[in-house]
């Protein structure tokens, strides 16, 4: 592997510090992204020789690179936390690949300047969650970044209780943070925030450059719409990010930071997944205001470069209109619509109100809706007729099935029917079951399934985390020797509880 220096390290010393990262003993390979290692031009199987592991683990640096940990601060939980930064993730260099310069992080390397107090570890149980979740949802599509793999080690770490330790490599164009440019605005720090923004531009969103007007008002803007979109994708997939703090946000409208998340099980807009949020400030259904609420912080944090506080609010506007209708694009790919109809929002949210008051499966229930689709149109084109089968049919009534009060379900479906057939007539395209076949995964890394993994891992089984990592990896498809990942949760699923502290 490799490795240049990276070209955040260009930025000056104000940005980072360079330091070393903390060696693990006995360390062992505990996950590999075969396709992350692909498109890095790396082996798709954990290399053999020593090298690779040692350096991944944090116990050799590559010649020629320094490691550094960088520093930003943020609001967390909506309060200003002041600073903040890499406690315990290190940027060892860049790496050109074929899918353009990438950066590499270690998670878990030991102490930096920003640790405030912490040990600077990750644990096995959160570094194969990230590994897992980072994995699965570039699978499903969804702008994140990347885990290339887990290294293990038989060193301690005491969270609640004694734990094993672990390093995630993880790997995105940029882990440059919202919170960057809160921590040069907050302390005044002008000339280093008009670098940090000119670099970001220039690097990754060269458009603002050439745009009309005030460049850091188009870059605010930009990351106004990718976050809209990226929110969009969250809601729309039944993903509750957990740790919405601004130091958690991404500049490139990443996915970032895989703490205490969760794929819904039942569907429960008011859902927490973080047992920290006692407040349920980031709950599901909050997401996209929370988002907005960020967004809001970073147009704060540039102010200094723009002509004056209108500019900032009229970037951030947009976001008003941009998220619902992003999320509604994506709920019409559920439903098998393709073109876009007064009424589609209403059918929507009549259908995500029924969910709620059931607390509907909600993967369960999409997949089961996309197969019933599928079938019907199977029976169609055999029959060569338009009449739809009853929704108490035997293609149907998977999904009714799902329902204590079924015939509030037959209400909607009618009307879904109505509204669907003109979309998928026969010779008009691609029919409404592929698209929804394309928009509704059987398989998500629900809490219990990761749960699983993670308990075999710690016994010394690697078997369960393999096979689920290659179900996520292919979330759309049928997979009839894992019916197992796509069924209903256990009882006892609702009891794991996932918080901030590893």
């Amino acid at each position: 592997m490799q490795l240049q220096v990276s070209r955040f390290e260009s930025l000056g010393d104000a940005f980072h510090t360079r330091l070393h990262p903390s060696p693990l003993p006995a360390p062992h390979w505990v996950g590999w992204s075969a396709e992350a290692a692909a498109a890095l031009g790396l082996p798709t199987e954990p290399p053999q020789d020593d090298e690779l592991l040692q350096q991944l683990s944090g116990n050799r640096v590559a010649d020629r690179v320094t490691p550094i940990a960088s520093v930003y601060s943020g609001h967390q939980f909506g309060h200003w936390a002041g600073q903040l930064g890499d406690g315990r993730a290190l940027l060892l260099g860049d790496l050109i690949s074929p899918q353009g310069r990438q950066e590499v992080q270690l998670k878990g390397a030991g102490r930096t300047p920003y640790s405030r107090g912490g040990d600077g570890r990750a644990v096995l149980r959160s570094s194969i969650r990230e590994f897992l979740c980072s994995e699965a949802m570039h699978a499903l599509g969804i702008p994140t970044t990347r885990a290339l793999c887990v290294t293990g080690s038989p060193a301690p770490v005491r969270r609640e209780e004694v734990e094993t330790a672990a390093v995630v490599t993880r790997l995105a164009p940029s882990f440059i943070r919202f919170g960057h440019f809160e921590h040069f605005s907050h302390n005044g720090h002008h000339a280093e925030l008009r670098r940090l923004a000119d670099f970001v531009i220039d690097q990754f969103y060269p458009e603002c450059r050439a745009a009309d007007g005030n460049p850091y008002a188009a870059l605010l803007a930009a990351v106004t719409r990718r976050s809209a979109e990226l929110v969009a994708q969250w809601q729309a997939v039944g993903f509750c990010h957990g740790v919405l703090n601004t130091d958690n946000m991404s500049i490139l409208g990443l996915t970032l930071d895989y703490g205490p998340f969760q794929f819904l099980d039942g569907f429960d807009p008011g859902h927490v997944c973080n047992h920290s949020d006692s407040s349920g400030r980031y709950a599901y259904a909050r997401q996209p205001n929370i988002v907005y609420w960020n967004l809001f912080c970073l147009g704060q944090a540039l102010l200094p470069l723009l002509d004056d506080s209108q500019q900032a609010l009229d970037a951030l506007e947009p976001y008003k209109a941009l998220f619902p209708a992003a999320l509604q694009r994506r709920m019409n790919a559920k439903l098998g619509l393709d073109d876009p109809r007064a009424g589609d929002a209403e059918l929507t949210e009549e259908l995500l109100q029924l969910l709620s008051r059931e607390r509907t499966d909600y993967t369960i229930f999409w997949r089961r809706l996309s197969l019933a689709q599928a079938a019907s149109e199977a029976d169609t084109r055999q029959a060569d007729q338009g009449a739809s089968p009853l929704p108490q049919g035997p293609h149907w009534q998977p999904v009714r099935d799902l329902f204590l009060q079924p015939t509030a379900f037959d209400d909607w479906w009618a009307r879904w029917r109505q509204r669907l057939q003109p979309s998928a007539g026969l010779g008009a395209g691609p029919q409404a079951s592929a698209r929804m076949l394309r928009a509704n995964p059987r398989v998500v890394l629900r809490n219990h399934l990761g749960e699983v993994a993670i308990r075999q891992a710690q016994a010394g089984d690697l078997s369960t985390l393999q096979r689920l990592q290659a179900a996520l990896a292919r979330p759309y498809d049928e997979h009839p020797d894992s019916a197992d990942l796509a069924d209903f949760p256990p009882d006892w699923a609702a009891a794991i509880s996932i918080s901030c502290s590893s």
